[in-house]
């Protein structure tokens, strides 16, 4: 949980140093990032086949095909790494195509350009975290995560405002610090994953080249989850990218209310992920009762969780977005929009502890379906019919805001019940359970 609050830390440091830089380069931050984190977390989402696929080699104690699973995962991450950085540099002429508030464009693509530098050591960073994650070593991350925010604050600091003889770069300079920042995790870990409790796993013992065979059981898991992680995502930065019609204050005002939920997002989502390795062990052990105990207890602490979250919220919208910014119309907006996160929270942590859970299973296909067509097929189309005002009720904003939150509900709801059916379901767990062959490298 600390690691993933420590990594939405530097997205808040970024929302909040540029917020007070300027509002203009706040909404240039905010649709960058609405790009930036969509393209990353696509690929991260497919290198999270790692950690179910090694907690259940884990638990089987099969050590020796760790190895392989893990080469062929860096492959993917410099492939992925060096994709996202193509998409992230030429950016600029979807922006206009849609129409975007040209002062927040020309933020938001030189931040694009600095940021995409360090993609590539993100992504074997995430791969080789997922390592340290699946083996239960949990701990590395949060200290790195730790590190990583520590550094970003001074470094958005000195680069935002040009302190100590930098170039004064405002919020341009946020992307500067992210590419610093990934590769110091990248090189963090790989001090990590050199330690002697590693060594069995035979990770480095020998130079392997891509193997299709062996990387196609990560994408059969692996796409299906970053599918499904970047179909909530895409709708929430291409619901950040219509709201760009509307305006720089809009804009900011949208990302202030999503950053806040983010933050009370962080603890459900670690507990899904956590879900997600402790499943997975029981699962590779053999023990399907203790995998369905386990995730009834996530379920329960997460929704617990999203409660006190969202009663924190109600109670301390404003003073929270104060925090934000100075301006009056933005943190007026921002704090109505904060209304819509108090009930968008509760399903928005639900479907996150369910999809983790069901990771840990390693059933991602039906998961990915159902993400697809709540966020895509009714989120979407509501947020446009209402937001455009094809309907009469709640439009602007607050028409994406309805459909963000139907979105959410509808998938926290099919979830739920598909989680239900797997943990039940002895023979589709046993099918699902990884096959040594196919992992195995010769």
């Amino acid at each position: 949980m600390g690691a993933q609050l420590a990594q939405m830390g530097m997205g808040v440091a970024d929302t909040i140093m540029a917020g007070r830089y300027s509002s203009a380069d706040l909404a240039g931050v905010a649709l960058g990032s609405s790009i930036l984190w969509p393209a990353m977390i696509l690929v991260m989402g497919v290198l999270q086949a790692i950690t179910p696929t090694v907690a259940q080699l884990h638990g089987s104690r099969r050590y020796d095909e760790i190895g392989s699973v893990i080469r062929q995962g860096l492959w993917l991450a410099v492939f992925g790494g060096f994709f996202v950085v193509i998409l992230l540099n030429n950016i600029e002429p979807a922006y206009r195509l849609m129409g975007v508030d040209p002062i927040a464009v020309a933020i938001s693509v030189p931040y694009l350009k600095m940021a995409s530098l360090g993609l590539p050591a993100l992504m074997c960073f995430f791969c080789l975290r997922f390592l340290a994650d699946g083996m239960g070593y949990t701990r590395p991350a949060l200290l790195i995560a730790i590190s990583a925010l520590l550094l970003k604050i001074p470094l958005n600091y000195v680069l935002i405002y040009g302190k100590f003889g930098f170039p004064e770069m405002g919020g341009v300079g946020c992307g500067v610090a992210q590419a610093i920042v990934m590769w110091l995790q990248f090189f963090l870990v790989l001090f990590v994953v050199f330690h002697r409790r590693f060594k069995i796993t035979g990770w480095r013992d020998r130079f392997s080249w891509p193997s299709w065979i062996r990387i196609k059981p990560l994408l059969i898991i692996g796409i299906p989850i970053g599918t499904t992680i970047f179909a909530e995502m895409g709708l929430f930065s291409f619901t950040t990218l219509l709201l760009g019609r509307f305006g720089a204050e809009v804009v900011a005002a949208h990302n202030i209310a999503m950053n806040l939920n983010a933050i009370f997002f962080m603890p459900p989502m670690a507990i899904g992920m956590a879900a997600t390795i402790r499943i997975g062990y029981r699962i590779g052990a053999g023990e399907i009762a203790g995998g369905r105990s386990t995730a009834v207890i996530a379920v329960a602490t997460s929704a617990g969780i999203a409660i006190l979250g969202a009663l924190i919220i109600y109670w301390l919208r404003a003073d929270m977005v104060a925090i934000y910014t100075k301006e009056t119309a933005v943190a007026g907006l921002a704090a109505t929009l904060l209304l819509f996160v108090v009930f968008f929270l509760f399903f928005d942590a639900a479907q996150a502890t369910f999809v983790g859970a069901l990771r840990g299973y390693k059933d991602t296909r039906i998961p990915m379906f159902i993400a697809l067509v709540s966020y895509w097929v009714i989120g979407l189309p509501i947020g446009i019919t209402f937001g455009f005002g094809y309907l009469e009720g709640l439009d602007g904003v607050y028409g994406f805001w309805l459909g963000l939150a139907a979105g959410v509900g509808v998938a926290a709801i099919l979830l739920a019940y598909r989680l239900w059916r797997v943990s039940r379901d002895i023979p589709l767990i046993t099918k699902l359970s990884i096959d040594a062959e196919k992992q195995k490298d010769h």
